[in-house]
């Protein structure tokens, strides 16, 4: 199986809504994306990616063996935090427990740090979440503590956990053997 991460297209867009007119895949998402999912929803998604300023946002296709799997992104952040970028990511769910996001997640960063000034990607999953959780420690994040009470999802109170991954040169000599970083 080959996993690539690429830029967004206007073409992408019937295969985007198909991926995202899944109603357990928000679950674990952030509130905003509609249900059903639209081809225009996908439309304007797509548009709005193409339309940031570069550096700001690093957003990508999944590819699969040649088929839009899924979504990555990082988002640089404001202010003193503006080398940090905070990641985000879905996946189709045929694609689940493949490694696929792991993957994804790995070749994103390694995109990121060779091609920008971001020191630091961070991401927070729901505490709940422990596939999401997993795909970032495999891919050298570090958990670094949970946010407790941080999120509200359809109504529950819900933790986050934190996790960050640096920049190679800034990798802490504790990190573990094998760590993607080194």
């Amino acid at each position: 199986m080959t996993v690539t991460i690429r830029p967004w297209r206007p073409e992408d867009a019937p295969a985007l809504a198909a991926v995202l007119d899944d109603p357990g895949l928000t679950e674990n998402l952030r509130d905003g994306i509609p249900y059903p999912y639209t081809q225009e929803d996908a439309k304007a998604y797509i548009g709005s990616v193409l339309s940031r300023i570069p550096g700001e946002l690093f957003a990508y296709a999944i590819v699969v063996d040649g088929e839009l799997a899924g979504s990555i992104s990082a988002e640089r952040q404001g202010n003193i935090h503006h080398r940090t970028a905070e990641l985000g990511y879905y996946l189709g769910r045929r694609w689940w427990g493949q490694g696929v996001m792991t993957r994804a997640v790995d070749l994103l960063c390694r995109r990121v740090f060779a091609g920008s000034d971001v020191l630091r990607i961070f991401a927070e999953p729901f505490a709940r979440n422990a596939a999401s959780c997993r795909v970032l420690e495999k891919a050298g994040f570090r958990y670094e503590g949970t946010l407790r009470c941080n999120a509200v999802k359809n109504g529950i109170v819900l933790d986050m956990k934190l996790y960050a991954r640096l920049r190679p040169e800034l990798c802490p000599e504790d990190c573990p053997a094998g760590c993607p970083q080194k």
